[in-house]
């Protein structure tokens, strides 16, 4: 990846040292703390919107729904920090499956990632 990349980011620098600085030990962000934050958040929402999509595909579905972001968090390990704020009426329909989608890796050039 080129360093132009980093630079060309979607979600605002500015919102995320105001969430950093939120914290009261942080004093003092480098410049490049916030584009790397950035590039993360932006690489997990990927993640999580392409497990949800594949659930909603799995119920023959093309607009994504609340309930298949939750069968994302509740079926896959690396999400289960969120389990929590998923409301309980959708966690306890996704408690009764028990298959799960392996953790994928996500080309760069597939999705939200393409550059032409």
């Amino acid at each position: 990846m080129a360093k132009a990349d980093f630079k060309n980011h979607s979600l605002p620098s500015a919102r995320i040292k105001k969430i950093m600085k939120a914290d009261e030990d942080v004093r003092r962000i480098a410049a490049e703390t916030p584009v790397l934050f950035s590039r993360a958040c932006e690489m997990f929402i990927l993640e999580l919107t392409c497990r949800s999509w594949a659930y909603a595909e799995e119920n023959k579905r093309r607009r994504l729904q609340k309930n298949d972001i939750a069968q994302a968090i509740t079926r896959t390990d690396v999400f289960d920090f969120l389990v929590y704020i998923v409301p309980e009426e959708d966690l306890r329909e996704e408690m009764n499956a028990n298959d799960s989608l392996l953790y994928y890796y996500v080309p760069p050039h597939v999705g939200l990632w393409a550059r032409s």
